[in-house]
Order: structure tokens, then sequence, then C-alpha cells
């Protein structure tokens, strides 16, 4: 498969489209029901680690690419503002996975900033470019599981972001350039037993 930054700008545009849609549209994937998913609200965070390695098929961390992250950011940042969502990127384990975000995410959520400027080989390229296309970017040590939807491109671990209960969305679209995608998005806890009703 030729990998071309035209191909992984389709992808990754499908791959965000699908996982911000999906429980709107009454989308059933591999017998997972979407109906006690909640819409996305504005001021939500969706959170994506991205290893830009993978996405060309190479060992994670061995290969980042800031053109592959430019792209991937080109589709993904419009998406996620247009319905006025907070994206949180992840960095890479060097900064203990350490998150960007906008400034006024932080403050509403109260996270705690961090002292570090994320680079190509510590952070990597994906956070790289959220610092260079934030309006007023700022590294937060975690987002204490607050993310209500997440996309894991090429297996660099988004779990701890997210919210529980954290409902996996057996996506069409689950591949960017050679990496794989898996995406998440949270429901509220059933609780209750036989008696209970949803």
């Amino acid at each position: 498969m030729e990998i071309t930054l035209d191909s992984i700008k389709k992808q990754a545009r499908a791959a965000m489209t699908e996982l911000v849609n999906y429980g709107e549209v009454g989308l059933e994937y591999a017998g997972t029901s979407t109906h006690n998913i909640p819409p996305l609200k504005p001021g939500d965070i969706v959170v994506v680690g991205c290893s830009t390695s993978r996405v060309l098929g190479e060992h994670m961390g061995t290969h980042s690419s800031e053109d592959i992250a430019h792209a991937i950011m080109e589709e993904v940042l419009p998406i996620v503002k247009a319905r006025g969502l907070y994206l949180a990127c992840q960095c890479c384990e060097h900064l203990n996975r350490a998150i960007v975000v906008e400034r006024e995410c932080m403050e509403r959520f109260g996270f705690e900033e961090v002292c570090v400027k994320p680079a190509l080989h510590a952070g990597g390229a994906w956070s790289v470019r959220a610092m260079e296309v934030f309006g007023d970017p700022v590294v937060v040590e975690d987002i204490k599981g607050m993310a209500r939807a997440g996309m894991d491109i090429g297996g660099v671990f988004i779990g701890m972001h997210l919210r529980r209960v954290a409902v996996p969305v057996h996506a069409q679209n689950d591949r960017i350039g050679m990496a794989n995608v898996t995406m998440a998005r949270v429901r509220p806890k059933l609780i209750g037993g036989a008696r209970a009703q949803y």
C-alpha cells in the first residue's frame, strides 16, 4: 500500500468523523449497541494519541514525521473545533504521556500545567504539532480521565485519559497509513440488577 499525505488526510478525516458521530446516527458495529452512548457536547474533550512512525509502518519512536503530524492535524482539528470540542494531544512515554491542550481547557477542568516543551524525540511529532497550531497551548500532566472520546493511532495507549465507562468504537475506518486505529466513546455506568431500567 502506497502511503501519501493525501491518503493519510483522507483516512484521518474519515476516522475522526466516525468517532464524533458515533452513537448519533444509530450505528451498530459488531453487535455493539450505541444507545447508551450520549452525544458529544460543546466543551467535551477528545483525546488523540499518534505515533507517526507507526503510520509509516516503522517501529514506534524511530521515524517521527512532522509532515504526517501536520497532515493528520489538518484534518482532525477542524472537525473537533466545528463541534465546540477540545482536542487533547498525548505526548509519548518520554514525557509520561502528558497532554497538550488549550489553556482554556486546562482552566475549565482544573488540570495541572507542567513545565516542558515537547520535542520530536521527547513528546513526539504529534504533540509538537499541537504546540504549533493551538491558540494558547499548555502541557498538562494528565487530564484526569476526563475525555469523552478518544482515538489511538498506532497503539500509543490513550485509555488512561478516558472517562469511565469506555466503549470501543468498532469502526469502519480503522487505519491511518500503516497504523491501526482504535477508538472509544464513553457512556455512564449501568448500575443495578435485574430490576434496573436504562
